[in-house]
């Protein structure tokens, strides 16, 4: 069975310490071709255990749409840029999507 245009899009989401990282990782994945779009919130609360304690921390969420093939230099370059030790990136697949953003997400993170 063939898969569908959308099975190869990737939602791909970073927290990162502040706006100013996502920012910078954001433009950046965006310039390598690696994303076709970041998109950045900032502001989220986390709460997390590391270490064996549980922590709170003021983060920004930095989600990023990319595809299969191009995942594993994506998660290269932002573990490069990244200020964390274990940086929290992790992709979603898309089973769906509008078919013309399906087909420019593919276009644009065509190396």
């Amino acid at each position: 069975m063939r898969k569908k245009p959308a099975e190869q899009v990737l939602v791909v989401m970073v927290t990162v310490k502040n706006l100013k990282e996502a920012v910078r990782i954001g433009e950046e994945m965006v310039h390598m071709k690696l994303a076709a779009c970041a998109n950045v919130i900032p502001g989220i609360q986390s709460i997390y255990r590391w270490k064996g304690k549980v922590a709170k921390a003021q983060e920004a969420l930095l989600i990023l749409k990319s595809t299969k093939p191009r995942y594993c230099e994506l998660e290269k370059a932002i573990k490069a840029m990244h200020a964390y030790e274990v940086p929290e990136v992790i992709a979603l697949p898309v089973t769906e999507g509008l078919e013309a953003y399906v087909r420019w997400v593919r276009v644009e993170t065509h190396g």
